[in-house]
């Protein structure tokens, strides 16, 4: 996609995707300070193995984030890092720009929760793509377990 071609979005949609994504941060358990430093500060928060960082401390994925939300006019409010099967794989959960869609962005399911999320590849750009991912969530964290 294309500088023209980015997604524009509304400030009031903005508001209503940040408080959808504070609803799925409160569904998925995380720690409060967390939240609130989404809802306050707009932070977002990378989780390895349930602990959490601000994404601040790694620019590289902050940038990846803000692309990705320009690009496709959604709002991130929590990413996942884990190796799978040797590559880097980035999370990022997404409210998108249609609120229509949002009922199914994060479920439960049993002892875990699907979220709908961009996955990046690091390792390899190509395998990038939007899906479904499902959590665990784990003492104010989470984590991708497929």
């Amino acid at each position: 996609m294309s500088e023209t071609e980015k997604v524009d979005v509304s400030t009031d949609l903005l508001e209503q995707q940040k408080a959808k994504a504070v609803e799925y941060l409160r569904m998925l358990g995380i720690f409060k300070p967390y939240i609130q430093g989404f809802k306050q500060s707009d932070k977002v928060c990378f989780f390895e193995q349930f602990g959490g960082f601000w994404v601040c401390q790694e620019p590289e994925i902050e940038k990846k984030m803000r692309e990705i939300e320009q690009e496709h006019g959604c709002k991130v409010y929590a990413i996942t890092h884990e190796k799978v099967y040797g590559d880097d794989m980035w999370s990022f959960l997404v409210v998108t720009s249609n609120p229509q869609e949002w009922v199914d962005l994060v479920g439960r399911s049993g002892n875990g929760f699907y979220a709908f999320a961009y996955t990046w590849n690091r390792s390899y750009d190509y395998g990038s793509e939007f899906g479904d991912v499902f959590l665990q969530s784990f003492g104010g964290g989470i984590r991708r377990i497929g």
